[in-house]
């Protein structure tokens, strides 16, 4: 595989917003050019998600308020999954809802219990203007719902009721990465 086909390979690793950072909470905004400034975007998603070990990214996880995110995510067969959408709409979540552990890059070290529907379907564009639809099961259904949900500013703790809730919470208060911003 060329090193320019890798994704990501050309891209700077930037840093992580991470709870509490207002850009988590705004919803983003539809992107309009599909010009090479959305090209290094999506390239540096990649970047940073590889970096941090991350299975997906969402553009305002990086401060960026555009409707972009990346995924490097198995589904439950272990089968991979690699990709961007821009401008996502998740248009179909269904099956059974079950809850699984679930984290996120912008809450590091962390992870609860979350309820996600273990099927989903996700309408975009790539970022050449094409249309694209991802299909998604199990695990990699709710990577892709996690996604979507950033760019509505939502966050998996936004789904977390009562002691699950309260104790993440508690547990993020304490994290040294909320110490050190």
């Amino acid at each position: 595989m060329r090193q320019s086909s890798i994704p990501g390979a050309r891209g700077r690793v930037r840093p992580l917003t991470l709870l509490g950072d207002p850009a988590l909470v705004t919803p983003c905004a539809e992107v309009t050019d599909f010009g090479p400034e959305l090209a290094r975007l999506v390239e540096d998603l990649f970047a940073t998600m590889y970096a941090a070990r991350g299975v997906g990214l969402a553009a305002n996880q990086v401060g960026e308020g555009a409707r972009v995110f990346v995924y490097d995510c198995p589904d439950d067969e272990d089968v991979r999954h690699l990709g961007h959408v821009v401008n996502p709409r998740l248009v179909r979540a269904d099956g059974i809802r079950l809850r699984g552990p679930e984290g996120c890059l912008s809450l590091p070290g962390l992870e609860a219990g979350t309820e996600r529907y273990d099927h989903a379907v996700v309408e975009g564009f790539t970022v050449t203007g094409e249309p694209v639809t991802v299909h998604g099961t199990g695990f990699f259904a709710r990577c892709l719902q996690h996604e979507c949900d950033h760019l509505e500013g939502r966050l998996y703790v936004d789904h977390l009721t009562g002691w699950r809730r309260r104790r993440v919470l508690r547990q993020a208060a304490r994290a040294s990465w909320r110490r050190e911003r």
